[in-house]
C-alpha cells in the first residue's frame, strides 16, 4: 500500500503543550496524526510511530498523549496515529493502515527528524499489539527497516489465561479486554495469524530490538515477560523492565500526564537508554562504511 503526502490540519487547540503539530495523512482511510518532540540539536532524532491503549475498541490521540509525551521527552520525534478501532474496524484494518503509516514515516524521515534518523514502533496496551504487528509486517516485507521496537503492556494473547491475568477476569477491566479481543477478532480462524496475536508468532527471526516493559501490578505482565523471553530464545535484542512501583496500568495509560506519577521518570530514562543504543549503533554502522 502507497502512501501519499499528507494535507495539513489546523492546530488542535486542546493539545497538550508538548504537540507540534497535528495533520492528516491521505492514506486509504485518511488518519489523523499528532506529532511530538522536535528534532535534537545533534541534528538526528529517533522517530517514533506510536499507537494509543483502548482495548481495540477505544483510545484516542488524546488518551495516548502521556506515553507519546514520555517519549518524546526522551528524546524522539513521535508520530501518534489515531488507527481505526473495532467493531467497525476489526483485523486487520489497523495492522495494515498502521503498516501504510510505517511506510510513510520512513520516506519522511529526514525532514521528521534528520537524514538517517532510525525508525521505531511502539505502543500500549491494543496499541502495543499493533506495533508488534506492525513491525513483524515489515521484517515480513522487508521493508522499512526499523532500529527497534518498545512494547508497554502489550495485548498479545487473545487467550486470556496468563496467571496475571487470572486476577483481573473477574473485573471490568478483565472484561474490556475479552470484549476487545471479541470486537477486533470476530473471526475465530484470525486467532492464529501472527499479526493478530504475536505472542503466539512462530517465526520471530528478523525482528528489530525489543523494549518491553510492564509493571508488578500490571496484569498483562506475564505475556509480556513471555514475549520477552520467546525474542531471546530467537536469539533476539530483547529487554524487559518490571517496574517496582505501582502503576495502575494498563488503565492509567489513558490518564493524562501527571508529574506525580512515580512511572513517568522511570519510563523515560529506559526509553532514553533504548535510543541511545539505537543511535550508537546507527554511528558506528556508518563508521564501519565509511
Amino acid at each position: 500500500m502507497k502512501s501519499q503526502q499528507p494535507a495539513v490540519k489546523g492546530d488542535d487547540k486542546t493539545s497538550p503543550p508538548w504537540v507540534e503539530k497535528q495533520i492528516q495523512l491521505a492514506l486509504k482511510k485518511p488518519l489523523d496524526v499528532r506529532f511530538y518532540g522536535r528534532r535534537g540539536s545533534a541534528g538526528v532524532s529517533p522517530l517514533v510511530l506510536h499507537f494509543h491503549a483502548g482495548a481495540f475498541v477505544g483510545g484516542s490521540l488524546e488518551g495516548g498523549s502521556c506515553v507519546a509525551g514520555l517519549l518524546a521527552d526522551a528524546g524522539a520525534v513521535v508520530m501518534s496515529l489515531d488507527y481505526p478501532l473495532a467493531p467497525e474496524h476489526p483485523f486487520p484494518g489497523a495492522v495494515e493502515m498502521g503498516y501504510a503509516a510505517l511506510e510513510w514515516a520512513f520516506k519522511a524521515r529526514h525532514k521528521l527528524a534528520g537524514a538517517g534518523a532510525p525508525v521505531f514502533v511502539a505502543g500500549e496496551e491494543a496499541g502495543g499489539n499493533i506495533a508488534a504487528a506492525v513491525a513483524l509486517m515489515a521484517r515480513d516485507l522487508q521493508e522499512p527497516a526499523l532500529a527497534g521496537q518498545i512494547l508497554l503492556s502489550p495485548m498479545l494473547d487473545p487467550c486470556l489465561a496468563t496467571a496475571s491475568l487470572r486476577d483481573a477476569e473477574a473485573g471490568p477491566v478483565g472484561c474490556t479486554w475479552a470484549d476487545g479481543w471479541h470486537n477486533y477478532l470476530p473471526r475465530l480462524e484470525d486467532a492464529s495469524h501472527p499479526y493478530a496475536a504475536p505472542g503466539s508468532a512462530f517465526r520471530l527471526a528478523g525482528l528489530p530490538p525489543t523494549l518491553l516493559i510492564t509493571a508488578q501490578d500490571d496484569p498483562l505482565r506475564d505475556e509480556t515477560l513471555a514475549y520477552a523471553a520467546r525474542l531471546r530464545a530467537a536469539g533476539l535484542v530483547a529487554l524487559d523492565t518490571v517496574l517496582p512501583v505501582p502503576t495502575g496500568w494498563p488503565c492509567s495509560y489513558l490518564e493524562p500526564a501527571d508529574p506525580k506519577k512515580a512511572w513517568g521518570p522511570l519510563l523515560r530514562e529506559r526509553f532514553g537508554r533504548f535510543f541511545a543504543t539505537a543511535l550508537d549503533a546507527r554511528t558506528a554502522a556508518h563508521g564501519a562504511v565509511a
